[in-house]
């Protein structure tokens, strides 16, 4: 006999509904929004090519407060990851009655250790094949005049540079890709979103909150945006695209912090 469809009711829909607006209120739609009147401030003062974007700035100028800076930033960012996790976790809370197992959030979002291998190699595999077309669309967009000069990294060469990068890039990795594609897919799929509107939304949001670069880093970030999505939906983990887009940062991040100053393009 098959089982009755669960019946969605409206209160649920207005909790789901404000659930997802708080969550991108604070994190990365809060970031799309600044971006589009940073870009709109670049490119009202300048053509976008002669304009510059640094991903880490310094935050003192005085050695170790400017490491202290940096580490709460790091961790203060991530609020918004624990607030998902606890939505995640309330939502399963309130189902538990319908005789259906009770997972941890990191397990419902596939943001746990439980498949290491498979994770590290499809992960790895998004790496490359990510990485060099997104150097591709990036000099495409200088050479256009539609980017900015990215500098990855504008801290000063301290001890902890290089791990600070690491940790910045790895938060990067596990705010986007959590919010981004495995909470936000998943609720809007419970809002009665269709699988192209949902992952429509996923990448577009994903590109918005990089206009700031100017308009190619936008339309590489939403090519991303859909093939991430893409491959969540086929496997149901998040970890794979947090690992794929650590690597891609911190290839970015710490290569020019050790490579690009020192050819004296920082």
């Amino acid at each position: 006999m098959p089982q009755a469809r669960a019946v969605v009711r409206p209160a649920s829909r207005v909790r789901w509904r404000a659930q997802l607006a708080i969550v991108l209120g604070l994190s990365l739609g809060q970031s799309a929004v600044y971006s589009v009147v940073q870009l709109l401030d670049k490119a009202t003062r300048a053509p976008l090519s002669q304009g510059t974007s640094t991903l880490n700035r310094s935050l003192s100028t005085r050695e170790y407060f400017d490491l202290v800076y940096q580490l709460l930033d790091i961790v203060f960012s991530l609020v918004p990851v624990a607030l998902v996790l606890y939505f995640v976790w309330d939502a399963a809370a309130r189902r538990s009655s319908a005789a259906l197992p009770w997972t941890t959030p990191f397990r419902r979002l596939g943001f746990d250790l439980a498949r290491p291998g498979r994770d590290w190699l499809w992960g790895v595999g998004l790496f490359l094949a990510i990485g060099i077309p997104s150097l591709g669309l990036y000099w495409a967009g200088r050479a256009l005049g539609i980017t900015t000069a990215i500098i990855p990294s504008g801290l000063d060469a301290h001890w902890w540079t290089v791990p600070v990068l690491i940790l910045s890039a790895m938060r990067h990795a596990v705010l986007e890709e959590v919010i981004v594609v495995g909470f936000m897919l998943g609720w809007l799929r419970r809002l009665g979103w269709r699988a192209p509107a949902a992952i429509a939304a996923s990448s577009l949001l994903r590109g918005s909150y990089h206009l700031y670069q100017g308009i190619g880093p936008f339309v590489g970030n939403a090519v991303m945006g859909v093939v991430f999505t893409l491959v969540y939906r086929r496997y149901g983990r998040v970890m794979p695209l947090v690992i794929a887009h650590a690597l891609l940062d911190i290839t970015a991040f710490v290569g020019f912090s050790l490579v690009g100053k020192a050819m004296g393009l920082g």
